[in-house]
C-alpha cells in the first residue's frame, strides 16, 4: 500500500501538470553547486547513464524524474514486452529503451526551450523510468548553483538559478536533497545555505556528501556524517560516484556500486558507519522519507484539494451552463436579462450611480460635466471678441454702411455688420462640444459589460452597435440645434439688453478717458471776434477739453476765430463768415485758457429750434456750451451715448469740428478718405475726353482715373487715423466686446442644456426600448448566444480540472481509510 502512495502522487502530478493545477505534490528536490555530483548521484540511483554531461552548466531545465518499480514476472507472457526497462517523456508519446536516446532527447528539449546560449528555463522536463532495479521515487534535478557567468551566459545567471531553486524548495511539501562535495569546506556549501533559508530547523533536509574518495590524505568527513558539525534531522549520507576516468572508460554501474561498497567497508574512518552510507542506502532512505512525507502531508493535501475544488466550481459557474442554449424560451429570457442589465449599466454610468464606480479617475457622467465646464468653458473664454478685426475692417464697415453719404455719427448698421461674424466664432466650439459628449457616450457604451456578457461576444457587439446607432441618430439633431442657437443669436441683435446698455456705458467711459497728451502751447490771437476779446489758439482741428471726460483734451478754436483769420486771406468779412457758420448750425466752442479757467464767449441766446440741430457725431457728443448765431449759450448738455441711444432726445449743436474741417477744406483742399490699391490706369485716352488734354487746359479732368477693383478705407497718405476715427473704432470694439460677452454667456448656458436634452437624456430614456425592438428576435438568439471559442476551451479545461480534483480527493480519502 505504501508503494501505491508514490504511484498515486506521480499520477496526480502528471494529471495536474497537463491541466495546470496548483496542487503541490510531495517530491525530492536535488540542490547543489555546479559540478557537485548531482547528476552522478541520480544516475547511480537509477543505475543507468541517461543524463547529459559536459563542461560548465549542463542541466538548464528542471528535470522531474519519476522512478517506478516494475517487478519482473516469473513466467513471461506472450503479450508482455521483450524489455524490462524503459522510459517515457510527458511531452512525447514514445517509449525509450535505449538510454542514450534519452540523453539526446533531454538535450534537444533543453535547446528547444532554453536556447543555445547556456541560459536556464523554469519549464520542467518530465521523465518517467520503469525498471525492476529502482525504488518508487520522485526527484527533481535542478540546475547547479553558480557564482559568475561564463561564456555567453546571461549576466544575471546566478540570480536566475537561485530564484528557480527557491521556487521549488520553498514549497512545504518538498524534501530538500542538499548535495555538497566533501573536498570543499562544509561552511562554503551553497546548497545547505539555501536549504537553511527555507528550512531553518532542518526538518525536511537530507545532506548528501559526494567525492569522499577525493579528500586530502589524513582528512575525513566522519564528524559531518555523524551530525556533529551541522545537525540535520534526516542526517547526512555519503556516496562515492564514478570519476571522469571511469565514465570515459565506460565503467558499468554494477562495478561502480561494488567499488563504492568496498570503499566504505575498507576505509578506516567509515567502516563503522558503512551500512549507513552508499547509494543503495541513499535510495532506500529517500524512498522511506518520501513515503513518510506523503503520509504526513495527506491531510494537508486533502484540505488543499477541497479548496481547489471550490474555486474550480466557482470559476465553472461563472462560465455558465451550456445546456440551456438549446431551449428558445431560456435563450429569450437570458437575452432579455442581459439587455436590461446592459441598459441599466449604461444609464447608471451616466448618472453616477454605478456600483463599481472608480475613485481614481473621472468616469461616466463626470467626464461629460468636465467637458461642459472645463473644456467647453475654457474654449469660449479663450475667444477674443475682436482679435480678428483690425482698424481697416472697422473703418470699411462704417464707410460701407453709410452708402454715398458721409457719416454724422457711428452707424448702427456697421455694428450689426461687424458683430454677427464674431458671434459665428462660437459655432465651432459648440459643435465640438457636441462631438466630445458623443464620443464619451460611445466610450461609456463600450465599458458597459459584465462577466456573464463577456461569454457572448456577438451579443455584446450587437448591443454596442444598437446603442451606437441610437447615438449617431441623435448626433445630427443635436448638432443642428446647437448650430441654430448660434444663428438665433446672430439673427437679432438686441441692443436693448440691460447688460449691453451697461456695457456700452462702460465702453464709452473707457473710450472717453485716454491719457492726456501734453501739447505745446500755441500763440493766442489778440484780435477780437464779433467784438469780444476772447483769446484763441492757432488754427487746428482738435476739440476743446471736456470737463465730463467724454473726449480727451484737444486744442480747438471757435468757428468765429477761424472765419476771422481766414477772412484776411480770402477778403471775406468775419461777420458774414460767422453768420454763414450760424446758418449751418455750428456754434462757437469755448476753450480752456492757460489758467485752466473756462470763459463764455457770448451772452446772446439762439432760438430753441436751432439749438437742437445735430450736425456731427463729435458735435453731438461734446457737452460744451453751445452758441447760436447771436452767441447765446444753449441749456442742453448731453453726451454722445444719450444722443446715440435716444434717451433724452437729440444732442446739442456743437459743430466746431465739422465747421473747422469744412472751412479748412474750402481753403486747403479735400481730405482723402481712402486709397485705390488696385493700380487702375486712367481711361481718358479711350473715353469721352480722349485727345482733349492740353487743348482746353483741362489737365485735372484727365488725371481722374477709373476706380480699381479694391479700394481700402485708409487714406493713401498713411494709416494714421484721425481722432474721430480712433474714437469710432474704439467705440465699435467696446460695443462688440460687450455684446459678444452677452452672447457667449448665453451660449455657454444653452449648449450644455441642449446636449443633455437632445443627446444624453433622450438616449438614456430610449436605450432599453431600442435594444428590445432591434435584438429581441427568436431567429437571432442562436447566433447572438454563440460563445467565444477561447471561453469554451477554458470551460472545458476547468471542468476537466474539477473532475481531476474530485477523483484525487476520492483516491486520497480511500488511502486514508486503508491506512487507518
Amino acid at each position: 500500500m505504501d508503494q501505491d502512495l508514490i504511484k498515486l502522487v506521480n499520477k496526480l502530478q502528471d494529471t495536474f501538470s497537463n491541466l495546470g493545477g496548483e496542487l503541490d505534490m510531495p517530491q525530492l528536490i536535488v540542490v547543489g553547486s555546479q559540478s557537485a555530483g548531482k547528476s552522478s548521484v541520480l544516475e547511480t540511483i537509477v543505475g543507468k547513464d541517461f543524463l547529459p554531461r559536459g563542461q560548465g552548466i549542463v542541466t538548464r531545465r528542471p528535470l522531474i524524474l519519476q522512478l517506478v518499480h516494475t517487478p519482473v514476472p516469473e513466467e513471461p507472457s506472450p503479450t508482455s514486452p521483450p524489455y524490462t526497462e524503459w522510459a517515457q517523456f510527458l511531452h512525447i508519446d514514445k517509449r525509450f529503451t535505449d538510454f542514450n536516446e534519452i540523453r539526446k532527447e533531454i538535450e534537444q528539449e533543453t535547446f528547444r526551450v532554453a536556447g543555445q546560449n547556456k541560459g536556464v528555463s523554469k519549464l520542467p522536463i518530465s521523465l518517467r523510468i520503469y525498471s525492476p532495479d529502482v525504488l518508487d521515487l520522485t526527484l527533481v534535478d535542478l540546475p547547479g548553483l553558480t557564482k559568475i557567468p561564463v561564456g555567453d551566459q546571461p549576466s544575471d545567471i546566478e540570480r536566475q538559478i537561485r530564484n528557480l531553486v527557491l521556487d521549488y524548495i520553498s514549497k512545504p511539501n518538498s524534501v530538500i536533497l542538499a548535495v555538497s562535495p566533501a573536498n570543499v569546506d562544509l561552511a562554503n556549501s551553497e546548497s545547505l545555505k539555501l536549504a537553511r533559508s527555507v528550512d531553518p530547523q532542518g526538518r525536511r533536509t537530507i545532506g548528501v556528501l559526494t567525492k569522499l574518495d577525493l579528500m586530502d590524505a589524513g582528512t575525513n568527513a566522519l564528524d559531518i556524517l555523524t551530525g556533529r558539525v551541522y545537525p540535520l534531522k534526516l542526517g547526512f549520507i555519503g556516496v562515492v560516484n564514478r570519476s571522469q576516468q571511469d565514465i570515459n572508460a565506460e565503467k558499468c554501474m554494477k562495478d561502480a556500486l561494488d567499488s563504492e561498497t568496498e570503499f566504505f567497508r575498507n576505509h578506516p574512518s567509515y567502516r563503522n558507519i558503512a551500512h549507513k552510507n552508499g547509494t543503495k542506502y541513499l535510495a532506500k532512505t529517500l524512498n522511506q522519507v518520501l513515503l513518510n512525507h506523503i503520509r504526513d502531508k495527506l491531510p494537508d493535501m486533502k484540505a488543499r484539494l477541497n479548496t481547489l475544488m471550490g474555486q474550480a466550481q466557482q470559476e465553472l459557474n461563472s462560465f455558465g451552463d451550456s445546456a440551456i442554449f438549446g431551449d428558445k424560451n431560456q435563450q429569450g429570457a437570458l437575452i432579455l436579462r442581459l439587455m436590461t442589465q446592459f441598459a441599466r449599466d449604461f444609464v447608471s454610468s451616466i448618472d453616477g450611480t454605478k456600483v463599481d464606480i472608480s475613485t481614481k479617475e473621472l468616469s461616466g457622467g463626470a467626464r461629460i460635466y468636465y467637458i461642459f465646464n472645463d473644456i467647453f468653458g475654457h474654449a469660449l473664454a479663450s475667444i477674443d471678441a475682436t482679435h480678428n478685426l483690425d482698424n481697416q475692417d472697422i473703418r470699411t464697415a462704417i464707410r460701407n454702411s453709410t452708402g454715398p453719404r458721409p457719416s454724422l455719427f457711428v452707424p448702427e448698421i456697421a455694428f450689426d455688420l461687424l458683430v454677427k461674424p464674431q458671434i459665428k466664432l462660437l459655432e465651432a466650439p459648440s459643435l465640438r462640444c457636441v462631438e466630445l459628449v458623443y464620443e464619451e457616450l460611445v466610450k461609456i457604451c463600450h465599458n458597459c459589460t459584465s462577466a456573464e456578457l463577456q461569454r457572448f461576444p456577438r451579443l455584446h457587439a450587437q448591443l454596442i452597435e444598437v446603442v451606437s446607432e441610437l447615438l449617431r441618430e441623435r448626433l445630427g439633431p443635436t448638432s443642428e440645434y446647437a448650430q441654430s442657437l448660434i444663428e438665433i443669436q446672430a439673427a437679432y441683435i438686441n441692443t436693448n439688453h440691460p447688460a449691453f446698455i451697461s456695457g456700452s456705458a462702460m465702453a464709452a467711459q473707457q473710450v472717453s478717458s485716454p491719457p492726456k497728451a501734453q501739447m505745446p502751447p500755441r500763440p493766442a490771437s489778440v484780435e477780437p471776434v464779433n467784438g469780444h476779446g476772447t483769446s484763441h489758439d492757432d488754427d487746428d482741428d482738435e476739440l476743446s477739453d471736456d470737463p465730463n471726460g467724454i473726449f480727451p483734451p484737444r486744442d480747438a478754436r471757435s468757428v468765429s476765430s477761424t472765419v476771422h483769420d481766414r477772412s484776411r486771406s480770402t477778403a471775406a468779412s468775419s461777420t458774414s463768415a460767422a453768420a454763414a457758420a450760424a446758418a449751418m448750425g455750428m456754434g462757437a466752442v469755448a476753450k480752456r485758457s492757460s489758467s485752466k479757467t473756462r470763459h463764455r464767449s457770448s451772452n446772446q441766446h439762439q432760438p430753441q429750434s436751432q439749438s437742437h440741430r445735430p450736425h456731427s457725431a463729435l458735435g453731438a457728443m461734446a457737452p460744451h456750451t453751445v452758441l447760436g448765431a447771436g452767441g447765446n449759450p444753449s441749456s442742453a448738455r448731453e453726451t454722445f451715448l444719450n444722443y446715440f441711444f435716444g434717451q433724452n432726445g437729440p444732442g446739442p449743436i456743437a459743430g466746431a469740428s465739422v465747421g473747422e474741417r469744412y472751412i479748412s477744406d474750402v481753403g486747403q483742399g479735400v481730405v482723402p478718405v481712402g486709397r485705390d490699391i488696385s493700380g487702375a490706369e486712367s481711361t481718358m485716352s479711350s473715353g469721352l475726353m480722349a485727345g482733349k488734354r492740353g487743348i482746353d487746359g483741362n489737365n485735372a479732368a484727365y488725371d481722374m482715373k477709373s476706380l480699381g477693383k479694391h479700394i481700402e478705407a485708409v487714406p493713401s497718405d498713411g494709416s494714421h487715423l484721425t481722432m474721430r476715427e480712433e474714437m469710432e473704432t474704439s467705440l465699435i470694439r467696446s460695443l462688440i466686446a460687450s455684446y459678444f460677452g452677452i452672447v457667449r454667456q448665453s451660449i455657454q448656458d444653452l449648449i450644455p442644456k441642449a446636449i443633455m436634452h437632445f443627446l444624453v437624456n433622450h438616449t438614456s430614456q430610449h436605450v432599453q426600448n431600442r435594444l428590445v425592438a432591434s435584438l429581441y428576435k427568436p431567429d437571432l438568439f442562436a447566433d447572438m448566444l454563440n460563445e467565444d471559442e477561447a471561453l469554451v476551451a477554458e470551460r472545458t479545461r476547468v471542468k476537466a480540472l474539477l473532475d481531476a480534483y474530485k477523483e484525487a480527493f476520492k483516491t486520497l480519502s480511500d488511502v486514508s481509510l486503508k491506512s487507518s
